[in-house]
């Protein structure tokens, strides 16, 4: 029987030969650990649609942080849930705001972790929508004069990157202009350039405590089948000031982070969202897979469709077993 000389086999005999000629690499360096804050103090509560993943206090939050920076996890980034809502989200700009009080509190204990904020009202408002409203409508421009100064209220607490994700149109210029004339020019924006109106968020919307009182979020956020409205999103954010651009969800949506990749020569962050990890977690809890096997696929896959940044709640979990190996 003919064989060619050459036979891939060879080179898949054992794990060190796997090893060196091993195409895409995972790293803690490219993990973004997602933490939620909540008013109080000693707090540690569980969220049960996503096990492994609380709700801290600004507190124990720092705690939280360090571990991960031990880990070799370069950064975090931020979602508040307030002690009160109104419908304007006044809480999401408040001084003393519960993430403006966690970024004091990391950044006391872990100075070199990078910090990043999410910059939304749909933890923050009455009504649970990523914008102030007219009527029933989300309002546009009036929007992003409170994402702003959202913003500039975070770089004022230490924050080292905001990270807007209510899909507005024109907030990420606001934003620089805002971050520029209060003189934090070299506070980053990660935009979430191509966030999809996605199934996947319902742990998150349990997580943060904001889905919407009524309707939907089909108006401002992507509509899952468009591929092409994407790279102008993007085009639009980076025209505007963005550092970072971002894909969310990532696993539905690889083919959109490898068209990102294709296109701009720009920082591409992706998104392993809420409903992603659930399923994991939920089928290893049955014995249906293998967590840990599963978990590494997924964030290879990731990486490997181009995203540079990976925000994931299995970050921890990850850079442990890469330590490990």
């Amino acid at each position: 029987m003919w064989f060619p000389q050459y036979r891939p086999r060879r080179l898949r005999q054992s794990e060190n030969l796997r090893r060196m000629i091993r195409e895409t690499r995972l790293s803690p360096d490219m993990f973004i650990y997602p933490l939620f804050v909540r008013a109080g103090r000693g707090i540690r509560q569980a969220v049960p649609s996503m096990p492994g993943v609380f709700q801290f206090s600004p507190d124990t939050v720092a705690d939280e942080a360090r571990e991960a920076g031990d880990l070799g996890i370069p950064a975090v980034i931020l979602f508040g849930l307030p002690q009160r809502k109104d419908e304007r989200g006044s809480e999401a700009y408040a001084s003393h705001g519960v993430v403006q009080e966690a970024v004091r509190a990391i950044k006391d204990r872990c100075p070199d972790l990078v910090v990043i904020t999410d910059v939304c009202l749909c933890e923050y408002t009455s009504h649970g929508h990523c914008g102030v409203l007219r009527g029933r409508e989300v309002d546009n421009d009036a929007t992003l004069e409170i994402l702003a100064r959202i913003a500039v209220s975070h770089a004022q607490a230490g924050a080292d990157m905001v990270a807007p994700s209510d899909m507005m149109d024109g907030r990420i210029g606001a934003i620089r202009q805002k971050l520029d004339e209060g003189g934090f020019t070299h506070t980053a924006i990660m935009a979430y350039s191509a966030k999809y109106c996605s199934a996947f968020y319902g742990p998150f919307r349990e997580a943060a405590e904001s889905a919407p009182q009524f309707g939907d979020r089909r108006s401002y956020q992507m509509d899952p089948p468009n591929a092409r409205e994407a790279l102008r999103e993007i085009q639009l954010d980076l025209h505007e000031g963005a550092d970072i651009i971002m894909v969310k969800p990532a696993l539905a949506y690889l083919d959109i982070i490898r068209r990102v990749r294709d296109e701009f020569d720009w920082p591409v962050a992706a998104y392993n969202v809420s409903g992603e990890y659930a399923m994991i977690k939920a089928a290893a809890a049955n014995g249906w897979l293998d967590e840990q096997r599963v978990m590494m696929e997924v964030l290879t896959a990731i990486h490997r469709a181009g995203a540079d940044l990976i925000i994931t709640y299995f970050a921890k979990d990850a850079a442990r077993l890469l330590s490990s190996s």
